[in-house]
């Protein structure tokens, strides 16, 4: 892959990351001159690198006595820093002083802003309402909102006294609440009246009295004024005695007391897509989690308390829990709530002009988005202050690097990210010192000891295989909630490859050094025997003007598997046999004959879950006539009908 950016030397010299290397070169006499080298020492030193990263990082804890790795070749098992306490919030608001904390935007172009000091001294107020309502240590706290500075209120003050938070976007229905909030009985839930998208305002107390029916466990509701003054608390029906007004709740002027925590302390509850049953509760822990995000912010993102970050999430996502934990930075995060195509194209991008975003994060299906709206920010607004693009949620296919340096910023370290909610963090990402090559992530995370095997656990270079981990890392999961022995997560990840963690990505380690994502091994196609990834066939197909987005699946026929591929067009166009040539000769062209579909069918709707993601499971499953377990799990479950007896594929 071609090169397509490279840091000055200016860049580089200043980065936390050649710091860091200085400071653990002075310290302990190993010679750290790159990132390779740095790399290889993160993993053969392992309790000496998370140790120094703490140190640097300066995280604030006791450390205690004993071993920074408990059972250390454990996979599962291992526990870090397991004679350690700490408290998340402590961490994240060190800086309460009169600098910028938090700077809310949203589509109506409503702006707020909160200063490290007026942040913590709401958390606090917030704190002292959740330990009056009885809210103790392991006790959960659930939000259903947007993403609002409330929100992340509401979980610092969860965090202080050490109760678990966790929270659901409010355009997930009341079945996706249910499944979700339903397994943990919070105690405690934060809700907003309601949210604007596109346009419109929609509520949120009608589904919330909804889930208040059924959620008996819950004890107190607090209500976020945001489509109205002062919400009338009566529409919660019978759970308005249960309720108060977000103002009322609380003690102004209370002092924050952060309790100490183990390191392994729970922290948040997050949970898997649930397009295959209910959803997975997964459970991690403070320490784990503020160690991991810290060296991804401060090493791999380059960020300073000169920073402003923005990343485009909603509080359903883990990159919203990502979000917050670079406050331990000094960094000014920027929130954003709305749609990022109203009133048009452009408005991020003003608001990351108007508020000088230096780190602009957003999901590749935004970037391709973006790219077919023919808005191009570079010409359109001034994003001098801007240095850093991060980009997740699916692969950044070639054509995604191209467009950035083409039509967002020329100078610009562009970061293809990858992870996901199962850790909370990122198993590839960024490294502010090495070029960006195109289609390429530029690194494995340090300490994260990735590798990438074959069906039978051999290790492979330059070919493609399963995205695996061979050695524990801090954000692991503690564990599943409602799994007492440990079976279900010991499945979830252990079973394919005993003693390494099994990711479910199709990938590849690169000449680089780098990593490409193909897609989700589970949705792989396999026909005559050759495995594709499903990323391969999208890049080819959704450069293409007429397309809007595709859906590859594989359907098993006459005793092998043909490739399916589904797409929505724009508006007015039809699927002509000339276009389906067009399509066919395009993924011909820049993959393998392999690649080229059989059928080439046109839906209107494709199935995404609750976080905007396709699954092509649900659609392979519908194709063969299969049950798709968890309907629920989606936001558009009706498009599935879409899919149902399709004549072009019975022949």
């Amino acid at each position: 892959m071609s090169e397509l950016w490279r840091p000055s030397a200016q860049r580089i010299a200043n980065a936390n990351l050649t710091r860091f290397m200085r400071c653990v070169t002075a310290r302990t006499g190993t010679p750290l001159a790159d990132y390779e080298a740095t790399y290889a020492w993160s993993l053969s030193s392992p309790a000496q690198f998370w140790s120094e990263l703490a140190r640097f990082a300066d995280v604030r804890a006791t450390f205690g006595e004993g071993p920074v790795i408990e059972h250390p070749t454990a996979m599962p098992g291992a526990r870090f820093f397991p004679a350690a306490r700490l408290n998340f919030t402590e961490n994240l608001l060190k800086f309460a002083d009169g600098h910028p904390a938090l700077i809310f935007c949203n589509e109506r172009g409503a702006r707020r802003a909160l200063s490290g000091r007026e942040l913590r001294a709401q958390v606090a107020r917030v704190a002292a309402g959740l330990a009056t309502a009885g809210v103790a240590a392991g006790d959960r706290v659930a939000g259903y909102l947007p993403n609002l500075p409330e929100a992340a209120i509401a979980m610092l003050a969860t965090a202080s006294i050490g109760a678990v938070w966790s929270s659901c976007s409010p355009d997930f229905g009341v079945h996706g609440v249910l499944d979700r909030f339903g397994q943990i009985a919070p105690k405690v839930l934060f809700t907003a009246d309601g949210y604007f998208y596109a346009g419109k305002t929609l509520d949120s107390l009608a589904p919330v009295a909804e889930v208040l029916e059924k959620l008996t466990a819950i004890e107190r509701v607090v209500v976020v004024p945001y489509v109205a003054v002062r919400p009338q608390l009566a529409r919660l029906g019978a759970a308005a005695a249960r309720a108060s007004h977000w103002m009322d709740f609380g003690a102004p002027g209370a002092q924050l007391r952060c309790a100490p925590q183990p390191f392994n302390h729970p922290l948040y509850i997050l949970y898997s897509s649930g397009t295959t049953g209910v959803p997975k509760c997964i459970v991690h822990g403070a320490g784990g989690t503020l160690l991991q995000h810290q060296k991804e912010h401060l090493l791999h993102t380059d960020l300073g308390r000169s920073d402003r970050l923005f990343y485009f999430t909603t509080c359903g996502w883990m990159m919203w829990n990502w979000l917050m934990s670079a406050l331990a930075t000094g960094a000014t995060l920027v929130l954003y709530d709305g749609s990022p195509f109203h009133p048009d194209p452009g408005v991020l991008w003003r608001m990351a002009a108007d508020e000088r975003i230096t780190v602009f994060g957003t999901s590749a299906r935004y970037l391709a988005s973006l790219e077919k709206s023919a808005y191009q920010p570079a010409r359109a607004v001034d994003l001098t202050p801007l240095r850093t693009l991060l980009s997740t949620g699916s692969p950044l296919l070639p054509e995604g690097f191209d467009f950035v340096y083409s039509s967002v910023k020329s100078d610009l370290a562009l970061a293809s990210i990858s992870g996901g909610t199962d850790i909370v963090s990122c198993f590839a990402l960024g490294c502010p010192i090495r070029p960006v090559h195109r289609g390429e992530i530029q690194c494995r995370g340090l300490g994260m000891a990735v590798d990438i095997f074959d069906g039978d656990g051999r290790p492979l270079r330059g070919e493609r295989g399963e995205l695996v981990c061979t050695a524990p890392f801090p954000s692991m999961p503690l564990n599943f909630w409602n799994d007492p022995d440990g079976s279900r997560y010991r499945a979830a990840y252990f079973e394919r490859f005993p003693g390494a963690w099994h990711h479910g990505d199709f990938a590849a380690i690169t000449a680089h050094d780098g990593l490409v994502i193909y897609g989700r091994s589970d949705a792989v196609l396999n026909p005559g025997g050759v495995r594709i990834g499903t990323a391969e066939i999208y890049g080819a197909v959704e450069v293409l003007p007429q397309i809007v987005e595709s859906l590859a699946v594989g359907q098993d026929w006459q005793g092998d598997v043909r490739v399916v591929l589904f797409v929505r067009l724009r508006e007015g166009v039809e699927l002509t046999e000339e276009l389906r040539g067009e399509i066919r000769s395009a993924i011909r062209t820049q993959t393998t004959p392999r690649h080229v579909p059989a059928r080439i069918v046109a839906v209107p709707d494709m199935p995404r879950t609750l976080s905007g993601k396709l699954t092509e499971l649900a659609v392979r499953n519908v194709i063969h006539g299969l049950p798709v377990k968890n309907v629920d799990a989606l936001a558009n479950p009706r498009s599935l009908e879409h899919f149902r007896n399709l004549p072009e594929l019975q022949i």
